[in-house]
Order: structure tokens, then C-alpha cells, then sequence
């Protein structure tokens, strides 16, 4: 059987004709800050870099939805451990612009204004003078496409930005984007970051992966372990642990379908040597660039890198899209 991401396989994926090289396992950044504090976040990014992976993906509002807090906090972290390690060079950092809800149309959504001065902000927390891949956070419907097309065209113009993303947008929204920045001569979106996971596959296979592959876009998919329902902590006739993510998981994928991914995957694991977080993962690397997931210890972090040397064959990607 043919192996759809062979063992030793090269540990770099190009996008954005080539310019930017990343590792296939993005680290979610939305932790620092939040669940893990700077010294555990340091030691997250630590093990991240030493397992091979150059790639961390946050934005200005994480962790905004915690008290006290103001947004910018997993920037800031980051900022500090690429000073503190002297590796500014060696990561690529993804950061977003467009989710905060502020008191004036200029702090909010994806005005030029609001791209402008959250841009210059990012830049000071990171500590670097350019963000190598910019998203729209969310797409933004009350601003004309013309306007935050152009706004971000100045950032890489400007040199203040490397490459543009879109998070959250729906396919006619991202080709009319896509078509105006073209026609325009302007910048346009090279990767695309969705909602995808193997047991959340609609909102993204279809239109939106057709774009994606007609357009040239990288592909990079958030809630890859689908809020950790992969992972394997969740079990049929089992209690599920407390907290906001397990009522979400309950909801979401505690039912006859997500248990026969589950299944899928714990076969497929047992074959393969991995386990079924792993497993999900190189599932994702056969279908998009880099999944994103987060981390919350050192030893997280070394399981989720392995996914990208686990060897999955065109009958195990089968056997668990069937399921």
C-alpha cells in the first residue's frame, strides 16, 4: 500500500510560492497566557523548537476572554521567548487582526484603521519588524472588502508584513476577496485557516477545500484534535470531566459518529504505532499543510510533533474518512 506521509519525510512544508517553509505540526499559541503561565509556556515553546517546529500561530485577542486581561498576552510571551532565545530567525509566527470588539468602529473588525493600529501593536509585542503570516481573524462584513484588502496590501508593501491569511470566511467571500486583490494588483490571501478536523469535515471539504486547491492557498486548520475529543479521554458510557471544553465536546461530538471516528482512529493507531491524537493529526497533514493544536506541557508537545513522522497509507486515510 502506498504511504501518504512516509516516516522520514521532510519536515518542511512551502506556501506562498515557496517563500515560507513551516514545520507540518503548527503550535497553537492560544494557551499562553491563558491555561499555562510564561515560564510553562516557555518550556512548551522549548520542546516545540527541539522537536524540529518552526511555526506558532496566535493572535491580538488571545486570552482577551479572561478577566484582567486585554488581549495580546500569547504575543507578548512569544515575543519574550524568541528574545530570550535568540531565535527570532528560526520561527515563523502567524498572529490575527479582526476578532476584538472594541468601543469605536476603529477597534474592531477589519476597518483600515482598526488593521493599522492593531498591526503596529502586534509588532511591539512579538518584538520583530515584520509578521510573517497575517490573518483576517474573522471576516467582517460591515467594511468593505476594498478597504481591508488595500489595508493589508500596505502592510506588505510596507515591509511591516510577509504574507496574508483569511481565517473564518466563507467561500464567496473569499473569492470575491481573492478576485479584487487579483484585479487590483493588491496582496491577496495565500493560506486559508478553518474549522477542520476529521470529525468535523463539512464546513471545509467542498467549496471551501475547491478554493483552496484552485487558488493556490495553504491550508491551515484550527481545532485539529477537536477540542481534544481525539485524544482518546473520552470514552463511551464514561463521565465526562467538568469544565466549558468537555460540555462542548459532550455536545458536539459525543455521539454515534464521533464515536466511530474514535474507533477508526484507535485501529488505525494500533497498527501504526501511535496513538490516536497522532493519528488525527497525520490524518489532517494528508489533507492540508499544517494542522494547528496547542500544548499545555513539554511531553504534549513531543506527542503531537510525532504525528508528522507517522506513516498512514492510503487505506488507513480511507478507513477513517469512512467512518
Amino acid at each position: 500500500m502506498t504511504s501518504l506521509v512516509p516516516p522520514e519525510a521532510t519536515l518542511r512544508r512551502p506556501f506562498a510560492d515557496g517563500t515560507l517553509k513551516v514545520h507540518p505540526l503548527c503550535l497553537g499559541g492560544n494557551v499562553f497566557g491563558w491555561s499555562i503561565d510564561e515560564p510553562t509556556s516557555f518550556a512548551v515553546l522549548d520542546a516545540y523548537r527541539e522537536a524540529g517546529g518552526n511555526f506558532v500561530d496566535t493572535a491580538d485577542s488571545y486570552s482577551a476572554w479572561i478577566p484582567g486581561h486585554v488581549g495580546g498576552e500569547s504575543e507578548t510571551i512569544i515575543g519574550k521567548w524568541m528574545k530570550a532565545r535568540g531565535v527570532r530567525h528560526e520561527m515563523i509566527i502567524a498572529t490575527k487582526v479582526g476578532s476584538l470588539q472594541g468601543d469605536t468602529p476603529d477597534q474592531k473588525g477589519l476597518k483600515a484603521t482598526h488593521i493599522e493600529k492593531a498591526a503596529e501593536a502586534s509588532l511591539r509585542r512579538l518584538q520583530v519588524e515584520t509578521i510573517d503570516l497575517y490573518y483576517a481573524h474573522k471576516d467582517d462584513e460591515e467594511t468593505p472588502l476594498e478597504e481591508t484588502v488595500t489595508a493589508f496590501d500596505k502592510l506588505v508593501k510596507a515591509g511591516k508584513v510577509r504574507v496574508l491569511g483569511a481565517s473564518n470566511y466563507k467561500p464567496e467571500r473569499l473569492t470575491a476577496a481573492l478576485d479584487l486583490a487579483e484585479k487590483a494588483g493588491l496582496a491577496r490571501f495565500a493560506a486559508l485557516q478553518p474549522h477542520y478536523n476529521v470529525v468535523e469535515r463539512g464546513g471545509f471539504e467542498g467549496q471551501l477545500a475547491a478554493v483552496c486547491a484552485a487558488r493556490g492557498l495553504a491550508v491551515f486548520p484550527y481545532f485539529a484534535l477537536a477540542r481534544g475529543f481525539v485524544t482518546g479521554k473520552y470514552r463511551r458510557g464514561e463521565a465526562v470531566p467538568e469544565g466549558t471544553r468537555s460540555e462542548a465536546v459532550k455536545s458536539t461530538y459525543m455521539n454515534e459518529h464521533g464515536f466511530a471516528v474514535l474507533d477508526a482512529l484507535a485501529r488505525v493507531a494500533k497498527r501504526v504505532d501511535a496513538t490516536t491524537a497522532e493519528v488525527a493529526l497525520a490524518w489532517l497533514m494528508t489533507k492540508t499543510t499544517a494542522p494547528i493544536a496547542g500544548a499545555t506541557s513539554p511531553d504534549h508537545v513531543r506527542e503531537l510533533t510525532r504525528a508528522a513522522r507517522v506513516a498512514l497509507s492510503e487505506a488507513d486515510v480511507r478507513e477513517i474518512a469512512n467512518a
